[in-house]
């Protein structure tokens, strides 16, 4: 963060109106008794670069860019939109996924970068634009500190496994290692010979539908049964034991943890220095290091394409991705599908795009942004769908299988088949040094955008405590984060971590992201928030967007959060079914981000003076504090307000005192016209109406 400048500091206490005073040459810091958070103004400092000076911008345009790309783009555009794209009619598919990115995801993703760009504020400080829901932010923020937890778990097996590619023979590419059992199946296919060198109960080894040579004469045989008293055992691939044998070592469900597996402990603690190395001085620091981490996967993915497509059979599997099937268009599950996708694929009320954008120039083109990065994570989606189906193309030629029965979603298909099918590339080795070093980077990129969205929502509600302590405060929550996260490394992690995944991030996202649309639509005022556009950007967005917010995307979220209960079964992993409890525990999860939406309007009502319904009136209006954090368009923004609604914002002292320290010190330094005379007695003169009224009261 840069530094303030030193200049005088005041301070006053006013006990009726609860404010702090702390003038620092066009510096403001204002609180309030019932609010911890902190509101702050600030000038501009050309010197630095930052025209935020108390919370710091990116350093370029690129920054923000690349680290929303790098947010949105998660594993789930790799191991389940090519899945979902395939199950769900292939090609016809994208006519849902991208009208629900028309009608849900672009407009959720401006209505968020929007309003965390204006006010400059983290997901929880923001919501002095109607603070009797701050309750929806802490929610947010609860959602992504939660996800951080088993995010990088899942960070930590595709470091172990990029780890363990760095040898000449993969440790997953054939039976015989101590983690293999009587299962181990060897799968091979050349023309007319499958071998499957499956065990047997008495160590007889079977071959099936063969292909052989006996004293040079070569023979034919199919095997129809096995030799007395051996019983068929189910078949499981080196790479399937590798995982749950070795990597894993699973145990037989939820009731039984068994021991912390320490090489995967090694490796969250690894990722977790290097979430710290990335993120210590925010923005700052991971601004720098998206440049690489957001565009390392799109070479990886073309350079995994190109050799993809040379390989037999890969075209077969790039026609099951792609050929349609409209017959299925017309199921619910096909729309309900490509909707809940698109929902979770953006981003939208995780409070990582607000904090993102809370950190750019006031007057950076967001509705640019909005555009772009949606269509490059729709577009990410769609292409890797051709690298992973050209890749399962090929496994199934090799293996002389159906491409339904090879393809799979999740970390089933990014830990079992895909290692499986590079295998059995030449050089195999480097295809999974580069398949493991894109998927690590991926997921990466959107660690930072959670995790610096738990950061900033502290800071921005403790600035005095925290702002100055910002590197220790980032260390103290990573090993917070880390402890909370070694049951999942336990033998039996993945259980929690599949009960996580269920239930942590879904229904809660869905009812955070509708009441955010309905507030800022309907409490806040769509036209308002229109004005707060017009003001960054110099102009009004398409007034589509007006439409969208008020009725279509809060309809396309009912619509979504309906059909997911619809959908929803309890959690599972594999064949492996969860105890009644274990189910609870999911559901307690997910309510967990909802508690501070009532309890934080219960408080705030309590904490109000009045009538109930004038306590209600009072919360539900913007905050004095709201509005753009630089002085500068800060007093443009209080000109478009009406006069009544102007003469309300500045009756805080403090705020008046802040908006003449700045209005003097930017005469001072640039000649001001007539309007800006004009503009500064208006504001002056209701500064000086609330100071009288404040002294008599007195």
């Amino acid at each position: 963060m840069p530094d303030k400048k030193k200049t005088h500091l005041s301070q006053l206490d006013d006990e009726k109106s609860g404010v702090t005073l702390m003038n620092s040459g066009a510096s403001l810091v204002h609180g309030k008794d019932d609010d911890s958070s902190v509101g702050t103004f600030s000038s501009s400092s050309s010197m630095s670069g930052d025209e935020n000076t108390e919370r710091g911008n990116w350093t370029g345009r690129m920054d923000f860019l690349l680290s929303c790309v790098g947010y949105a783009v998660g594993l789930g555009n790799i191991w389940r939109f090519p899945y979902l794209c395939y199950r769900n009619g292939g090609g016809a598919f994208l006519i849902p996924y991208i009208t629900f990115l028309l009608l849900c995801g672009m407009p959720l993703f401006f209505l968020e970068v929007s309003y965390g760009q204006f006010a400059s504020l983290s997901p929880t400080a923001v919501w002095k634009l109607s603070p009797l829901f701050k309750g929806i932010g802490w929610g947010m923020v609860i959602i992504s500190g939660i996800v951080c937890i088993y995010y990088n778990i899942i960070i930590t097996w595709t470091l172990y496994y990029l780890v363990m590619s760095l040898r000449s023979v993969l440790p997953w590419a054939s039976c015989g290692n101590e983690w293999n059992d009587d299962r181990c199946a060897l799968r091979a296919h050349n023309g007319n010979e499958t071998l499957l060198n499956q065990t047997a109960a008495n160590e007889t080894v079977m071959t099936y539908n063969t292909t052989f040579s006996v004293n040079g004469t070569e023979v034919s045989a199919v095997l129809t049964s096995v030799v007395a008293n051996a019983s068929e055992l189910p078949k499981q691939t080196p790479s399937e034991q590798y995982w749950q044998n070795h990597v894993l070592e699973l145990t037989s469900g939820i009731d039984d943890l068994g021991d912390i597996r320490w090489q995967l402990l090694v490796s969250l603690i690894v990722a977790w220095i290097l979430v710290f190395l990335c993120l210590f001085k925010g923005v700052k620091s991971s601004g720098r290091v998206v440049y690489v981490t957001a565009t390392f996967p799109y070479l990886v993915l073309i350079i995994l394409l190109v050799r993809g497509v040379t390989l037999p059979g890969a075209l077969n599997g790039i026609k099951f991705y792609l050929i349609p099937d409209f017959a299925k268009l017309g199921t619910f599950k096909v729309w309900a599908e490509a909707a809940a996708q698109i929902f979770y694929s953006v981003g939208a009320a995780w409070g990582a795009l607000i904090t993102m954008s809370s950190y750019n120039k006031f007057n950076n083109n967001c509705f640019r942004d909005a555009l772009i990065v949606p269509a490059i994570n729709c577009g990410t989606s769609i292409f890797a769908g051709f690298v992973i189906f050209s890749i399962v193309g090929f496994m199934a030629h090799e293996t002389g299988q159906d491409i339904k029965d090879v393809v799979t979603q999740g970390p089933g298909l990014v830990f079992v088949v895909y290692p499986e099918a590079l295998a059995k590339l030449p050089i195999s080795p480097l295809w999974a040094v580069l398949f493991f070093l894109m998927l690590f980077t991926i997921g990466l990129d959107s660690q930072f955008g959670m995790f610096e969205t738990m950061t900033s929502a502290f800071l921005d509600e403790f600035p005095k405590l925290l702002r100055k302590r910002k590197m220790l405060f980032t260390a103290v929550m990573c090993v917070v984060e880390f402890l909370i996260g070694i049951p999942l490394v336990m033998q039996g992690g993945i259980y929690i971590l599949q009960i996580m995944d269920w239930y942590c991030a879904t229904f809660s996202l869905m009812i955070l992201s509708f009441l955010e649309c309905m507030v800022i639509a309907w409490i806040y005022g769509v036209d308002r928030f229109y004005k707060d556009i017009e003001l960054m950007i110099g102009y009004k967005p398409p007034i589509v967007y007006k439409y969208a917010w008020c009725y279509v995307t809060p309809l396309v979220i009912v619509f979504i959060l309906i059909a997911s209960l619809a959908m929803h079964t309890p959690v599972t992993y594999g064949d492996v079914v969860y105890p009644e409890w274990a189910v609870g525990l999911g559901w307690v999860m997910a309510s967990i981000s909802m508690v501070p939406v009532p309890i934080v309007m219960i408080v705030k009502i309590l904490r109000e003076e009045g009538s109930f319904v004038e306590r209600v009136k009072k919360l539900v209006r913007p905050a004095p504090e709201w509005g753009p954090a630089v002085l500068s368009h800060r007093k443009r923004y209080l000109l478009t307000l009406p006069p009544a609604e102007r003469s309300r914002m500045v009756k805080d002292l403090s705020t008046c005192s802040s908006l003449s320290t700045g209005i003097n010190d930017e005469e001072s330094n640039s000649g001001s016209s007539d309007c800006d005379r004009d503009e500064k007695s208006a504001i002056e003169m209701d500064c000086l109406m609330h100071e009288s009224e404040i002294k008599l009261n007195v």
